[in-house]
């Protein structure tokens, strides 16, 4: 059994062992055998000890091919050593190759013979680790320790019994059975993916004497705490984040040097995470799944991120309610509402809000009518732990008019009688490409879809939700000088400028009439390049007259829907910390 050797202080770089080392080999009723090294280059020789002499005429040295397992490499120390002679010419050893080479290490720079040698040093010494049936014969030597050991010019690498390795593999297993819970089990990190990047110029000055929490959903790629770099660079006074590849089931866990960072970029700027911050959950979570295993997988990331929110000190956390493509809306409604109420009572979870947001789509899409988000919030049972945030382009495209100052009112009114203002948390502003009650979720700038600027203009002067989170998830890609599509920051820092620009402002002045002009023009060339760089659809060949009805009869290849899990199981995220 291979047991650790008792460190000895030396001023040497390799300290000699204690004299009782031999008690660490495995020895049995049977003598042990000291091998003995020579100048000679792989020459491996055995004395027997107990008529020891170095250096005697009857020196018996084994045939090579009885210490034929044992490997010889480059090391960097030179020493002599003697071969020595039992009495009946067996070979024995009763001392390691440690003991044998133990005052090479001496601060007298001595060899093997005790003999002060010319020889310098040359570095440390390395491992030799003793193989089974070193020699063949009569005896079996079993020798298993780890060992520091230098060889003339080479390292004597000698493993253990296999035996041995299976106990080892044991030792391992055993060592790792505390981590045998998931939840116990400390995930890994990737520490070198973790960059803070370096703060660029800000693009626009951040506003403090406003009421109004404007920012945008901005990158966390090379750590979380760069959201905050990212913000303060547009200007904003608000942010939203993906706190992991919201694309993966598997995440990196939270790095405890990003949530340092992510907490003193947050005081050194005067950013309240709790109030300010709005992370947005995964896209393959769905809460209304009724499948055992697929709701446990969605409950484990939801779990994950409210903890991850609660670490960082955030108060807020966004998702999409789900959708009942596996079951009845009313039975994906009750299962959001049991997995938000398992999620409150985890401690773990501390008092993060769980915030549903404002959905655009009709069919099995849950929450996409304000009476869907109502049912939800009545089954929740910790009414403090439950919110909402309004997706304007979402509300829109879903039938609830802005537009107007009449329509945004009515709205609003309709909001607050079937789910209660009290529960609107949050805002994503953004403009539609998409016409009223169309249910397609397409965001434009701001006033370059069919909102329009006096939509925002409502939305801005209703002081009801001054000091809410609202958060730009605008398009903000352009033509790159290589003609491939890239992020201008730029755009969000304007459209906060912008927004905020909007308090106050006279909807009959010169200013805005100008402004929403400018805007409504370049939503429509936007369109128009829109439509031109649309790819139209090919139309399918048809077939040659005199085709046969064998080829007809052809099972059709699945190609497309193939090729669509292979993208969806590759996409990864570059914008999320792994």
């Amino acid at each position: 059994m291979k047991r650790k050797l008792t460190d000895v202080s030396s001023d040497a770089s390799l300290s000699p062992p204690p004299d009782n080392l031999a008690s660490a080999t495995t020895t049995a009723a049977e003598p042990t055998v000291q091998p003995v090294v020579s100048n000679n280059k792989r020459a491996v020789q055995y004395a027997d000890t107990e008529d020891a002499s170095a250096g005697t005429e009857d020196s018996l040295r084994p045939k090579r091919r009885a210490a034929k397992k044992l490997k010889v490499t480059e090391d960097t120390f030179h020493h002599d050593a003697a071969a020595e002679e039992g009495g009946d010419g067996e070979l024995k050893a009763k001392k390691t190759i440690k003991k044998a080479a133990g005052r090479i290490g001496d601060a007298g720079d001595t060899t093997a013979h005790g003999q002060t040698s010319s020889r310098p040093k040359r570095g440390a010494a390395k491992k030799a680790i003793v193989e089974e049936d070193i020699v063949a014969g009569k005896f079996h030597v079993d020798v298993d320790v780890d060992v520091n050991v230098n060889v003339d010019s080479r390292k004597t690498h000698i493993k253990s019994t296999p035996s041995t390795k299976k106990a080892t593999k044991g030792k391992q297993k055993q060592s790792n059975k505390e981590y045998e819970d998931h939840e116990e089990r400390p995930k890994t990190t990737n520490q070198s993916r973790n960059k803070t990047v370096n703060p660029a110029a800000p693009i626009e000055k951040r506003t403090t004497n406003t009421a109004l929490r404007i920012g945008a959903h901005v990158s966390s790629a090379g750590g979380v705490s760069n959201a905050i770099l990212n913000i303060v660079n547009i200007g904003g006074n608000a942010f939203a984040v993906f706190l992991k590849n919201h694309r993966k089931w598997d995440s990196l866990a939270l790095d405890p040097e990003q949530k340092r960072l992510f907490i003193e970029l947050c005081q050194k700027h005067s950013i309240s995470a709790a109030d300010c911050c709005l992370p947005h959950g995964s896209y393959l979570v769905n809460l209304a799944h009724p499948d055992p295993v697929r709701k446990k997988q969605a409950y484990g990331s939801f779990l994950d991120d409210l903890i991850r929110c609660h670490t960082l000190g955030i108060s807020l956390y966004n998702f999409h309610p789900g959708n009942a493509n596996a079951t009845t809306r009313e039975d994906g409604i009750r299962i959001i509402a049991e997995n938000l109420n398992k999620a409150h009572q985890d401690p773990a979870t501390g008092s993060v809000i769980t915030v549903l947001e404002t959905m655009a789509t009709q069919g099995n899409t849950i929450g996409s009518t304000f009476q869907d988000l109502a049912a939800i919030i009545e089954l929740v049972k910790d009414k403090s732990r439950i919110g909402i945030c309004l997706d304007t382009c979402h509300v829109f495209a879903a039938g609830y008019d802005l537009r107007s100052p009449e329509a945004y009112a009515h709205t609003m009114e309709k909001f607050d009688k079937e789910i209660g203002l009290k529960y609107l948390k949050a805002f994503h502003i953004n403009d539609s490409k998409a016409p009223l009650s169309s249910h397609r979720d397409l965001h434009a700038r701001i006033g370059t879809g069919h909102l329009g600027l006096q939509a925002f203009h409502n939305l801005m002067n209703d002081t009801r939700f001054h000091g809410l989170p609202m958060v730009l998830e605008t398009p903000a890609n352009v033509i790159g000088p290589n003609g491939k599509k890239i992020e201008d920051k730029s755009i969000w820092a304007r459209e906060i400028k912008l927004l905020e620009n909007l308090i106050g402002m006279d909807i009959e002045s010169e200013e805005f009439k100008a402004l929403n002009e400018r805007l409504r023009k370049e939503g429509e060339s936007e369109a128009a390049n829109d439509a031109k760089d649309a790819k139209p659809k090919k139309k399918r060949a048809s077939k040659k007259k005199g085709e046969s009805e064998e080829e007809d009869a052809k099972p059709k290849k699945k190609r497309a829907s193939k090729k669509k899990v292979e993208i969806e199981e590759e996409d990864i995220d570059d914008d999320i910390e792994e």
